[in-house]
Parts: C-alpha cells; structure tokens; sequence
C-alpha cells in the first residue's frame, strides 16, 4: 500500500489536464490521434500476480560469530573513544576497550540468536494461524 506522501504526489500528477501534441515539420502543432497514444498499463492485473509481502519485511538470518566479530570492530573503536574521555589516561582506557570488546562479541551473538529465535517463532505463527 503506498504511503500518504506518495499518494498525495501521485494525485498531485494527476490534477491536471494534457493534452499531448506533435509540432509537424512546418511548426504547427497536430493533436494525436487516439489509436498513436501510448496505451496505459493495467495495474490491477499485475497486483494480483504478486506474491504477498510480510509486513516484517525482513527475513530473519540465523547468528554468527563472523558478524558478531564485525559488529565488535565498528564499536570497539568507540568504546575506546568514550574511555578516553572518562579515563583520561590512554593506558588504562585502551586495556578497559580491548575488555569490554572481547565481551561484547559473545553478548551481541546472544542477542542475534534471541532475536532470530524471536522472528522464526512469530513467522512460524502466522504461517500456522
């Protein structure tokens, strides 16, 4: 279903009249006939052959270590900056990053796998209900 924002663009399109016309070779403008105009496309037949959309949208991929491990290396960087901050002593605010780094990385799987559990139950649900 199209949004408020596009339907209002849409009638937006659609408020005025054209009329189409061809300039001839001697400037003058010809109105078309009705057989030369383009033909509009049936829409209502092409909704009907698609498939059905979730409203999730998403399909759910199963957890991994390998995208947990990336997801650790965008933020570790943060981690470190936001110690810094708090620490003010490199040292200490880098050993403290690298910590909490490395336990972030099994804590992010465990939320992936609940998540994914999650989903698989609900869409295991609406396929049965």
């Amino acid at each position: 279903m199209a949004t408020r924002k596009q339907r209002r663009r849409r009638a937006k399109g659609h408020r005025h009249e054209y009329e189409t016309v061809y300039v001839d070779d001697e400037g003058n403008e010809v109105e078309v006939e009705p057989q030369d105009r383009p033909e509009r496309r049936d829409r209502q037949g092409k909704a009907g052959s698609k498939q059905p959309r979730r409203a999730g949208g998403r399909v759910p991929e199963p957890p991994s270590w390998r995208r947990s491990a990336k997801r650790t290396m965008i933020i570790a960087p943060l981690f470190f900056a936001f110690l810094l901050i708090v620490e003010k002593e490199a040292a200490t605010a880098f050993v403290v990053a690298v910590l909490y780094s490395i336990l972030f990385v099994p804590f992010s799987y465990g939320i992936d796998a609940l998540v994914f559990r999650t989903q698989t139950k609900r869409l295991a649900r609406r396929g049965n209900g």
